[in-house]
């Protein structure tokens, strides 16, 4: 049986990269302006699997669908591990992805190649609704749903400028020695199969099979 997934995200590219990773499993990948679901989520945790969770929960309880939701960032080494969960909201809001990796790099003038480490996370949050309460319900203390998270990192280096017109956010500028490349110069069947989000997609697939296995599940 085919199962409709909510992608929690109004990201077209992220849309796109988690249709090409889950293709093949039984489900229906849907997101939330296909969905029609305005409702937005203000990111407040402290953490990535924070806010991946407070995203998960309150979307599937908007929809009363299984819910995929993710928080990801970049974690610069010379800047304290900054911008962190702030990746989306480093330059204000209305900011281009070219204008927050632009600020990146001017934070980062003077600063030598082997001082540029920085990584990829992300964390997957699973919500699936209890399947005898119904997802949409209002009254406080009859809503429940079930929770797992999955994380997957990324290892670089910040380059000195952007190269590559694949990818979005800081693809352009995250290099990877290993494959003497950017993010954003990889095929995407390279990048899904090394980067953050697609390292944590595959355990939260894993982490989804065991949620659909496990007892009082629909």
């Amino acid at each position: 049986m085919t199962r409709k997934l909510l992608v929690a995200t109004h990201n077209p590219g992220k849309v796109r990269e988690y249709r090409e990773l889950l293709a093949g499993l039984p489900l229906e990948v849907t997101y939330l302006d296909a969905e029609g679901i305005t409702l937005e989520v203000e990111e407040t945790g402290a953490t990535f699997a924070e806010n991946a969770i407070l995203k998960a929960t309150t979307y599937a309880r908007a929809s009363g669908l299984w819910t995929w939701a993710d928080d990801s960032g970049l974690e610069v080494d010379a800047l304290g591990g900054a911008p962190g969960v702030y990746s989306s909201r480093y330059t204000g809001p209305g900011a281009s992805d070219a204008d927050r990796y632009r600020k990146l790099l001017d934070a980062l003038t003077g600063v030598s190649w082997d001082k540029r480490t920085a990584r990829f996370r992300c964390t997957v949050a699973l919500a699936i609704p209890h399947p005898d309460v119904p997802g949409t319900s209002e009254v406080p203390g009859t809503w429940s749903s079930r929770i797992r998270t999955a994380d997957g990192v990324c290892e670089g280096i910040i380059a000195f400028g952007p190269t590559g017109d694949n990818g979005f956010g800081y693809d352009p500028v995250f290099y990877l020695p290993e494959h003497r490349a950017t993010m954003a110069q990889l095929p995407a069947e390279a990048k899904n199969r090394i980067s953050h989000r697609g390292r944590a997609a595959r355990e939260a697939v894993r982490v989804l099979k065991e949620m659909r296995e496990e007892p009082d599940q629909p």
